[in-house]
């Protein structure tokens, strides 16, 4: 008779099947992953009515039947093994989470459309996927373990909320072809939120004086060109500054063609036109003069291949006598579109510089900057409510504020053509002139209602 084994390893409890010696002589097992103790017992009665069924012939029973077709993908290749169950086409390929991700990603640098890009962050994510599930069967990943692995990059591996959003995102990719291709039947990382939010805290606007003590750090004229394309020609880094050919600069017009790799499926082909814009001009000259001769690329060192960039970007903002700031480029390029946002005003002629929606802009580029709210604290509307006030009759210089409650007092006064000279005064000095206003209309025992017969009585009686 088969029996229940309970085994503990660090990823929790699982549960497997043990076959007695007269079910089979080598006694073999029969994992089922992770699994309640109460399925794992009437795993064992249904696998017992397998072994019954093809030692005597018996039909099986219909709940056995119906547990057959729920199992797990290396369950059943399991009881296929055994010989327990017939071989069936959709169940002769089972992966681990490792070996699954490796010829997944096979075959998207096979496909001859993902893009170098893509590859790259399918790799990154892939090892830490691997290095979380070590050897785990892709069937048996339960959605507690794809919990526990978002957990992972945000506790153990210290990624950000959105670059965690980022990893689910391309994990649930894997799953989603694993289920296409029928090896597992389920995705245990649906439902986890993947959507990019916009994390204000994380912004940061680059002053000019900044970005040019940041140019006076630079090596040379290609790392100025570097920097100045990010923080005055917003354009993506490293994907577009390092595939910008001389041949798309037009010094003639001014002007420059940008080939994006992130929006070429769009319907412009990711190719849009930006400004040589005032601050560009001398870098890119600068840089044009000191290129090598037959030189393609406006950055040769690179030749148009993707390169991380941010690890030399930061020690040269430190040489600049500046803290390194959240996301080096992407802020370059926020700070220019929120500063053409004001230059402008014209937001699609900015939007299409810059390479992204209005909606995108708005929600992940443009900033409310500190000098905005200054500039707000001195809008001329402020100043024309104060003369508005002198108008009335309140001095500028006067400490006591007016309320909104006297100001319509003073707009219900006015309409009934009342004296307003109550408020011209403080407050202690009209609720002083109250107080005598009072004090010259003394109010009777009888108090200022009209007294009623019985009441009347009772006054009398008090005042004699």
């Amino acid at each position: 008779m088969a029996s229940v084994e309970l085994r503990q390893n660090p990823k929790g409890k699982t549960y497997r099947i043990r076959l007695s010696e007269g079910e089979h002589p080598d006694r073999p097992r029969i994992g089922l992953g992770k699994v309640s103790k109460k399925d794992a017992m009437s795993a064992c009665g249904f696998i017992e009515n397998l072994i019954c069924y093809c030692n005597t012939g018996k039909e099986l029973k219909p709940d056995t039947q119906k547990w057959l077709q729920t199992i797990r993908p290396f369950v059943r290749k399991r009881l296929e093994a055994l010989e327990l169950i017939e071989t069936t086409p959709d169940s002769t390929e089972s992966h681990t989470v490792e070996s699954w991700c490796k010829k997944y990603i096979t075959m998207r640098k096979n496909d001859g459309q993902t893009k170098s890009d893509t590859v790259r962050k399918l790799e990154n994510v892939s090892e830490r996927l691997s290095l979380f599930f070590k050897n785990i069967p892709l069937e048996s990943v339960t959605k507690l373990e794809a919990k526990n692995f978002r957990a992972y990059l945000s506790g153990k591996v210290k990624l950000s909320d959105n670059t965690v959003r980022r990893h689910i995102g391309i994990v649930r990719q894997f799953f989603n072809a694993a289920i296409e291709a029928r090896i597992v039947t389920r995705n245990p990382f649906l439902g986890q939120p993947v959507t990019v939010q916009a994390n204000k805290a994380r912004f940061y606007f680059v002053t000019t004086q900044e970005a040019q003590s940041v140019l006076d750090a630079c090596p040379d004229a290609q790392w100025r060109l570097i920097f100045g394309l990010a923080r005055f020609g917003g354009l993506r880094c490293p994907s577009e500054i390092v595939r910008l050919k001389w041949q798309d600069v037009d010094f003639e017009y001014s002007r420059f063609t940008v080939h994006s790799s992130k929006t070429e499926h769009h319907a412009d082909g990711g190719i849009r036109t930006v400004p040589i814009f005032p601050e560009l001009k001398p870098l890119f000259q600068d840089a044009f003069d000191q290129a090598n001769e037959g030189a393609v690329y406006c950055l040769d060192r690179y030749n148009g291949q993707w390169s991380n960039l941010g690890t030399n970007m930061k020690r040269i903002v430190k040489k600049a006598g500046l803290t390194p700031w959240p996301k080096l480029f992407q802020n370059c390029r926020s700070t220019r579109e929120t500063e053409l946002f004001k230059l402008t005003g014209n937001i699609k002629a900015v939007c299409e510089w810059i390479g992204n929606s209005p909606t995108v802009a708005m929600q992940h580029y443009a900033q409310i900057t500190e000098q905005d709210m200054k500039q707000a604290a001195k809008l001329a509307v402020l100043d024309d409510a104060e003369k508005t006030l002198e108008k009335g009759g309140v001095n500028r210089g006067q400490t006591v504020a007016v309320t909104p409650e006297i100001g319509r007092k003073e707009r219900q006064e006015k309409k009934h053509g009342e004296d307003t000279t109550l408020l011209n005064a403080t407050i202690y000095e009209q609720n002083k002139k109250g107080a005598n206003l009072y004090e010259s209309h003394p109010m009777g025992v009888t108090g200022l209602e009209p007294v009623t017969p019985s009441l009347s009585s009772w006054c009398s009686s008090q005042l004699s």
